[in-house]
């Protein structure tokens, strides 16, 4: 069966986006300066090689174990599960050959028809709840496996539920002191993760959990 895995940045005090990092403030990256501490948080990930190509900055770009890290993200998913913030500023900032390549299904209140791009990336919009868009999911995965990309509240609600099977986190050494919190509104019984890998560099330790 597909599993169901989290893969993220977070700073090094816990957070997943900065404070001001809004739809009304997205065009003034100056706001509360979330332009900069967004830039810092992401900064190794546009390093690589494989995630620059994805977005079409360019040629050049790191090689390795980090860049291959990321390849391997990329090629295990078979579906993404997104929230409506994260879509949004996503459809403002990503290139009409949006990165995912595969379907994506967003949570949210409003109907809305699918929006087909590009290169095999479809967004589907859904107003049943989460469970609804991980058996959509699972159903488009097949035998690959289905990223819940962010943000922090979707990863909240797929915790809670119990069917995180894998965290894989960037964590940057970068401090926020304010934003948006990965591991808030967590309810009883709380899942239990073990160490399964540690990639350590100057810019990242990479950490890869698994549900014990």
């Amino acid at each position: 069966m597909s599993k169901v895995f989290v893969n993220i940045a977070l700073s090094l005090d816990g957070y997943m986006a900065p404070e001001g990092m809004t739809m009304e403030h997205f065009s003034d990256p100056g706001h509360k300066d979330w332009g900069a501490k967004w830039g810092a948080l992401m900064a190794w990930a546009l390093d690589q090689q494989y995630l620059r190509e994805k977005l079409r900055f360019g040629e050049g770009g790191e090689t390795g174990p980090v860049n291959d890290l990321v390849r391997a993200t990329f090629e295990r998913s078979g579906a993404h599960i997104m929230g409506k913030r994260m879509f949004e500023g996503g459809e403002r900032g990503w290139p009409e050959e949006a990165p995912f390549h595969t379907p994506v299904y967003v949570l949210t209140h409003e109907r809305r028809e699918p929006w087909v791009r590009p290169g095999g990336t479809t967004f589907y919009f859904i107003n049943q709840g989460p469970e609804r868009a991980l058996a959509l999911a699972r159903e488009a995965a097949g035998n690959r496996d289905i990223r819940i990309s962010g943000g922090a509240d979707v990863i909240q609600q797929y915790l809670n539920l119990g069917v995180v099977d894998e965290l894989e986190i960037a964590l940057v050494p970068v401090l926020f002191g304010g934003g948006w919190r990965l591991f808030e509104n967590l309810r009883e019984p709380l899942p239990q993760f073990r160490i399964d890998k540690v990639l350590d560099t100057p810019a990242a330790t990479h950490l890869r959990y698994v549900r014990q």
